[in-house]
């Protein structure tokens, strides 16, 4: 394959809905200090695509999905919508482009205005810009995130079940006709049972109001099943993008592979003791340390490793990943990487 750049997994000449490329966001941490959250992530998104952007707490991922909402703006790096450049516009301009662009929270219970009723929690948006929405628009919408208007319309969010919760919030955002729906781990505080319902949802909203969305989670089951394609971040940098369909069987990077071996297996068939021994032994996204051997220190945030951020829990780091970092290149048909020892 041919050496890439770091942004060799970008696509050209496709009908691109967004483009965000060389993003960069940074946190004031006090005494001249500042979080390094997303250093340097470029992606795309096609229309009707999920793009999927999974890793551990801290990764960056929410941090990128706020920027590209320009919630807040990004210290560096280009958004552009539509082909619209929405870094550097005017507030007034900014927010007008915005409508098209609508985010779905991790918690809908305090996401939503408790002193609200639905009826105007999901008609807010619209109001916001002048337009009243008919009583026959909000049930509509209602009805098409599988909610009986009757039932929830004089209700407010702490009469409501954290599902009923997020399918308002769906709803809300629904109103405002958005081109591009950022969900940042809008199912991780719901029940299992929940969970299946909301992403069956997503997928069914996405289809009859022609969006494209991102997926923000770190979750890798709920990632791979509801995106196209995978975007894994680990420390506010891009390690591999891949389509969703060949994580499990071709992930080359040695952080997919941990977060893929860190997912839990029932098996019954095993007993208590068994069960007990995996549970000592097994690993998770904590470190890479086999059992016995001295755990390793999480790097920060702070102060980010040099080179491959990776390299200090990663067991196949060299000196090399210490002094040059691995930049994304192409290692099959839409698979990316950045590693300097994997997919040669």
């Amino acid at each position: 394959m041919m050496a890439g750049t770091g942004t060799a997994h970008m696509r050209s000449g496709q009908d691109r809905v967004l483009v965000v490329d060389d993003l960069v966001v940074e946190f004031p941490a006090g005494r001249g200090q500042k979080v390094h959250a997303v250093s340097g992530v470029s992606f795309d998104l096609l229309d009707g695509e999920t793009l999927g952007i999974l890793g551990e707490s801290g990764c960056g991922k929410s941090s990128a999905g706020r920027a590209v909402m320009q919630l807040p703006s990004p210290k560096s790096g280009s958004v552009r919508l539509d082909g619209t450049e929405l870094t550097g516009l005017t507030p007034r301009t900014l927010r007008t482009r915005r409508k098209k662009m609508q985010m779905i929270l991790q918690d809908p219970v305090s996401s939503l205005n408790p002193r609200r009723r639905v009826r105007d929690l999901v008609a807010e948006g619209l109001s916001i810009w002048g337009t009243r929405p008919s009583r026959e628009q909000v049930e509509s919408v209602l009805s098409s995130v599988g909610l009986d208007p009757a039932v929830v319309w004089d209700r407010r969010p702490h009469e409501l079940s954290g599902g009923q919760c997020q399918r308002i919030c769906i709803a809300r955002a629904l109103m405002l006709d958005p081109r591009v729906l950022i969900c940042d781990e809008p199912v991780s505080s719901l029940d299992v049972s929940v969970q299946a319902q909301i992403l069956n949802l997503l997928e069914e909203t996405k289809s009859r109001y022609d969006l494209s969305m991102i997926f923000i989670a770190h979750d890798l089951a709920v990632v791979k099943n509801i995106s196209d394609r995978i975007m894994v971040m680990y420390l506010g940098k891009v390690c591999e993008v891949t389509p969703s369909a060949r994580l499990a069987g071709s992930a080359l990077h040695p952080y997919t592979r941990l977060l893929l071996a860190s997912v839990p297996e029932a098996d019954p068939a095993t007993d208590d003791q068994a069960a007990d021994g995996r549970a000592a032994g097994s690993r998770s996204p904590g470190g890479l340390a086999e059992p016995g051997e001295k755990s390793v220190e999480l790097p920060s945030p702070l102060n980010p490793p040099s080179g491959c951020r990776f390299r200090t829990r990663c067991p196949l780091a060299t000196d090399r990943c210490a002094a040059e970092e691995p930049l994304l290149r192409e290692v099959g048909d839409g698979h990316y990487l950045a590693c300097h020892n994997m997919g040669n």
